[in-house]
């Protein structure tokens, strides 16, 4: 039997390892599946994602619902396996009959999942996978985060603006589809104003040793260094380079993204940027108002992106069933996510395009001492 985590806002409230509990009333509850990585090596994405997706929940729950049915949220996990999604999606879908999914936050994993949603004409909302081909998938596929070409220029014009780069070396995860999609608009960004590449050299996740790679970059001399890749092995690699010697900056997007991140890296991070959703300085009162719900819900921690953008995808799917006539018709649902306009979340305005794909802003992020990130700068499209 697969691995499943479910999570039941309306009958449970702690995580549970099988679907064992009983059946809510279908006639008064409108089904939210959600499938994300809560265990394997970035729980940390899964986990920060349910989080802020279970606040949305139950805040819409503790008002009443939505015309008089509740929320119900069944959260499987994948354990951070692209063959796992396959099978909690489809058990999502065919089993739970859920009204709308919300997941995931690693491109691979999204693209693994998206197809089954099409098929069963499920709308899916993807909270963070930035990866173009994710939404190309069909018309019931949808993100509120930006794409990759959008991040991957916003990354090259402030290497090339703000640090005045002339040239980088690009170390990419060669199995990841958001690491090689997001390189791969980097340099496009990066060439056509100028820049050069000087190197280029891969890993594949779940690697410990980098000091081949980062031995022939060394060489090279860059001056940044594109790193597009999860925090599991950005610490490791950063750590690995300063130990050699090698000073250039490290750049990299939202994959970044995670409280781990500096525990793994620790100093070594310290002058590094990266791409992100939204900065917890953001002065927003709306930002405020989040971090300060957040951070009383889960032990005074402060909300990551993926807690920020899960919290948005959650707004963005209520919106949409607000709208829809029957929240419980998925081609309703659909129709009305593909309707959203000048939606105010915490990450931004969403407005969702004809690709199905979010127009919003990005921010670059500097880490500072003992891991803070100090925002730099907000890119707007």
């Amino acid at each position: 039997m697969n691995k499943l985590i479910k999570i039941s806002t309306v009958l449970v409230t702690s995580l549970v390892l099988f679907s064992c509990t009983k059946k809510s009333d279908s006639t008064n509850t409108i089904r939210i599946g959600e499938f994300g990585s809560m265990t394997g090596t970035e729980a940390t994405f899964g986990i920060s994602t349910h989080r802020g997706i279970k606040m949305v929940v139950d805040e819409v729950n503790a008002q009443g619902g939505i015309g008089g049915k509740t929320l119900e949220l069944i959260t499987y996990d994948n354990g951070g396996k692209a063959e796992d999604t396959v099978s909690v999606v489809t058990r999502l879908v065919s089993q739970d009959k859920v009204h709308a999914l919300l997941g995931e936050v690693a491109s691979s994993r999204s693209l693994a999942g998206a197809p089954i949603a099409q098929r069963s004409g499920v709308p899916m909302i993807t909270p963070s996978s930035t990866n173009p081909k994710v939404t190309e998938v069909g018309d019931n596929i949808f993100r509120v985060c930006f794409t990759d070409p959008f991040q991957g220029t916003v990354i090259a014009k402030f290497a090339l603006d703000e640090l005045e780069a002339k040239t980088a070396a690009v170390l990419v995860d060669k199995r990841s589809d958001y690491s090689v999609g997001l390189a791969d608009f980097f340099k496009q960004a990066f060439k056509a104003k100028g820049g050069k590449i000087v190197d280029e050299q891969s890993y594949v996740g779940g690697d410990i040793d980098f000091k081949g790679q980062l031995t022939n970059m060394r060489g090279k001399n860059p001056d940044v260094i594109i790193l597009p890749g999860y925090y599991t092995e950005v610490g490791l690699i950063v750590k690995q380079a300063r130990d050699l010697g090698i000073k250039a900056p490290f750049l990299g997007g939202d994959g970044w993204d995670s409280p781990k991140l500096f525990e793994i890296g620790g100093p070594s991070l310290v002058g590094s940027y990266f791409s992100n959703h939204y900065s917890v300085e953001d002065p927003d009162p709306m930002v405020k108002d989040f971090i300060k719900r957040y951070q009383a819900l889960y032990n005074n921690e402060v909300p990551d992106g993926l807690a920020a953008m899960g919290y948005d995808a959650g707004l963005v799917l209520v919106d949409a069933l607000k709208r829809a006539q029957d929240p419980t018709n998925r081609k309703q649902i659909r129709d009305a996510l593909a309707a959203t306009k000048n939606f105010r979340g915490v990450t931004g305005v969403i407005t969702i395009d004809d690709r199905r794909d979010a127009s919003k802003p990005a921010v670059m992020l500097k880490i500072a001492e003992a891991g803070a990130l100090k925002f730099v700068k907000r890119v707007d499209p």
